[in-house]
C-alpha cells in the first residue's frame, strides 16, 4: 500500500502591481520570484492572486510616451491604484500638499480582491503598489481602524485620511483575514504629509522586508527609507540595480528565506514580527513615474 501524503498548507500572496503596469503584466515579472519561493516551499500550495488597479491611466500619464496623431501605435493598457496630485492645501495658508486621489478606490479593489480570493498570508508589492502593500499591511494590524477614527475626532477631518469602510469587515469577529503574517517592499516609499500618518502611527508591526536598487532613479532611498523608518520589524536587502523586480538568486534567497521565517515563526506561535532589528540589512528596467 502506497503511503500517503500529507495534504499541503495553502499560502496566498497578494501581488500588487506599479504605476502604468497591470496585474498581467506584474505578473509576467515575478515569474522568478513565484518559481523561487514554489521550490522552497514544497509542503505549502501557493496562490498569487494578481488584481489590477482602478486608475485606468491616459497616455499623458505614462512617462516617455509621445503621442501623436501620426502615431499608429496604441500604449499597452496602463493601471494604477491611485494618481498623486498637488493641490492647495484645507488650511488654506497657500500651501500645496500631496494628494492620492482615487486612493478609497484602490483600497476597495483590493479590500474586494481578499474577500473574493483571499485570505492571505502575506502581500507582495513594487513601486506605487509597494506603498499600497504597506497600507494593506496597515489597516489590517489590530487596532488600526480605532487610531484612524481617534485621528478623525481630534483633527480637521478634511485633512486626514479615512479609514476605508471596505476593511471593515476584516476587523469584525470570526473574520478569516488576520493580520499579515508578511510584507515584501520592492522600491517602496511612504505616503507624504499629515493626511495619510494614520497608515505609520503607530509604528507598522507586520514584518516587512525592503529592497532598494542603488541605482532606482525613480524612488529615490530617501523616500524608500521613510517607509522602512515606519515599520517596527523591518528588514532590508539593497541591490545593485535600479527600478525593478531583482531576479537574481541572492535577492530571491532573501525573499524566499524571509517567508519561511515569517511563516515558520507564526507557526510556532511566535505571533507576529519578524525577528529582525529595525532598519537591519541583508547581506546578499522598467521605467516608472514620480508619484
Amino acid at each position: 500500500m502506497a503511503p500517503t501524503t500529507a495534504p499541503k498548507e495553502p499560502l496566498k500572496i497578494l501581488m500588487l502591481h506599479g504605476y502604468t503596469q497591470s496585474g498581467p503584466l506584474f505578473h509576467s515579472k515575478t515569474r522568478a520570484l513565484e518559481k523561487a519561493l514554489t521550490k522552497a516551499l514544497p509542503t505549502h500550495s501557493i496562490h498569487f492572486s494578481y488584481p489590477t488597479g482602478p486608475v485606468r491611466l491616459d497616455p499623458a500619464d505614462i512617462p516617455g510616451y509621445n503621442w501623436t496623431s501620426d502615431n499608429n501605435e496604441e500604449p499597452e493598457p496602463a493601471f494604477g491604484w491611485w494618481r498623486r496630485k498637488d493641490l492647495p492645501s484645507p488650511t488654506a495658508n497657500g500651501e500645496m500638499e500631496i494628494v492620492y486621489t482615487g486612493l478609497q478606490d484602490g483600497l476597495d479593489r483590493i479590500a474586494e480582491t481578499i474577500k473574493t480570493e483571499g485570505p492571505f498570508d502575506g502581500v507582495i508589492g513594487f513601486s506605487q503598489g509597494a506603498c499600497a502593500a504597506a497600507m494593506v499591511a496597515s489597516l489590517l494590524e489590530p487596532g488600526r481602524r480605532e487610531f484612524f477614527a481617534f485621528a478623525a475626532d481630534t483633527s480637521d477631518e478634511a485633512l486626514m485620511e479615512r479609514y476605508p469602510s471596505s476593511f471593515y469587515p476584516f476587523h469584525n469577529e470570526g473574520s478569516p483575514q488576520p493580520q499579515l503574517k508578511f510584507a515584501i517592499i520592492y522600491s517602496g516609499f511612504a505616503a507624504p504629509g499629515t493626511r495619510y500618518s494614520k497608515f505609520y502611527e503607530p509604528l507598522l508591526t507586520t514584518p516587512t522586508l525592503h529592497f532598494l536598487g542603488t541605482l532606482d532613479g525613480v524612488v529615490e532611498e530617501a523616500r524608500s527609507r521613510a517607509l522602512i523608518d515606519r515599520c517596527e520589524e523591518a528588514r532590508e536587502a539593497v541591490h545593485p540595480g535600479g527600478h525593478f523586480l531583482p531576479s537574481q538568486r541572492p535577492w530571491l534567497d532573501a525573499a524566499v528565506g524571509f517567508v519561511r521565517e515569517c511563516l515558520e515563526k507564526d507557526k510556532k506561535g511566535g505571533g507576529q514580527g519578524g525577528g529582525g532589528k529595525r532598519g537591519e540589512e541583508e547581506d546578499v528596467e522598467d521605467m516608472d513615474v514620480p508619484f
